[in-house]
C-alpha cells in the first residue's frame, strides 16, 4: 500500500500574514521616518532618536491595531456560530436543506448531497455549517493574541534593521544607505515571506521593494521640503 503524504501552507497563513505586515511596516515607516529626518538635516542624534521613538510607538501600535482588529473578527465569527447554534435548533430542516443546496452547488446530485447533509450534520451540525456555510474553521479562525504578538515581534524586528544602519553610520548623512540596505532588507522579507507560503519568490520580493521605495521617496521629498522651510 502506498502512502501518500501532502504538505500544505495554508495553516501559516495567520501568523505568516501579522509577521509580515509587522515587518514590512517596521522597514518601511522606520527608514522612512530616519529619511524623512534626515532629509531635514537634522542632527545624528535627533534622526537616532527619532528611529527609537518610531519603533517604540510602532510596535505597540501594531500590536494594539492587530489585537482589536482580529478580536473584531473574532467577535463576528462568535456572533455568527451562536445565530447558526439557535437556528439549527430551531428550524432544523430549513438548515438541513441549506446544507444540501451547499453541496449540490459544489457538484454532487441532489440525493446524495443530502445523505452528505444528514451524515455531516450527524456528526457534527454546528461544526459542518460553520466550515461550509460560513466559511470557518480551526486554520482560518481569528486568533488575536497570536496575531499581535507576531505583528509586535516582527515590527520591532524589522524597525531594528535600519536603525541598525544608523548606529554603525555616525553621521547626518544617512539618506542612500537607510535607503539601500531598508530595500535589501524589503525584499529579502518579500522573498522570504513568499517562499513560506509556497509563492513565487521574485514577485514577493518586487512587490515589498517597490511600495517600500514609494514611501521612502515620499518621506524624503517631504523632509527636504520642510528641511528648505525651516532653514
Amino acid at each position: 500500500m502506498l502512502k501518500h503524504s501532502e504538505y500544505h501552507r495554508l495553516h501559516r497563513i495567520g501568523w505568516l500574514r501579522a509577521a509580515v505586515l509587522g515587518a514590512n511596516d517596521g522597514i518601511i515607516s522606520t527608514a522612512s521616518l530616519i529619511i524623512g529626518v534626515a532629509a531635514a538635516h537634522m542632527s545624528h542624534a535627533s534622526i537616532l532618536l527619532s528611529g527609537v521613538a518610531g519603533l517604540v510607538a510602532g510596535t505597540m501600535a501594531m500590536a494594539a491595531g492587530e489585537y482589536v482588529s482580529v478580536s473584531s473578527q473574532a467577535d463576528a465569527e462568535t456572533a455568527d456560530l451562536e445565530r447558526e447554534r439557535v437556528e439549527l435548533e430551531t428550524d432544523f430542516d430549513h438548515e438541513l436543506n441549506e446544507l444540501a443546496g451547499i453541496y449540490v452547488g459544489r457538484g454532487l446530485t441532489p440525493d446524495l448531497a443530502h445523505q452528505v447533509a444528514l451524515q455531516l450534520t450527524a456528526y457534527d451540525a454546528l461544526g459542518s455549517h460553520a466550515r461550509d456555510e460560513l466559511g470557518i474553521n480551526d486554520t482560518m479562525s481569528a486568533q488575536p493574541i497570536q496575531a499581535a504578538l507576531a505583528s509586535a515581534a516582527s515590527f520591532a524586528l524589522g524597525a531594528a534593521l535600519p536603525l541598525l544602519v544608523v548606529l554603525l553610520i555616525p553621521s547626518s548623512n544617512l539618506i542612500l544607505p537607510v535607503a539601500l540596505m531598508s530595500l535589501a532588507f524589503l525584499a529579502a522579507l518579500g522573498g522570504l515571506a513568499a517562499k513560506v507560503g509556497g509563492a513565487n519568490c521574485w514577485l514577493g520580493a518586487t512587490r515589498v521593494a517597490f511600495w517600500g521605495v514609494l514611501a521612502m521617496a515620499v518621506s524624503a521629498g517631504i523632509g527636504s521640503l520642510l528641511g528648505v522651510a525651516a532653514a
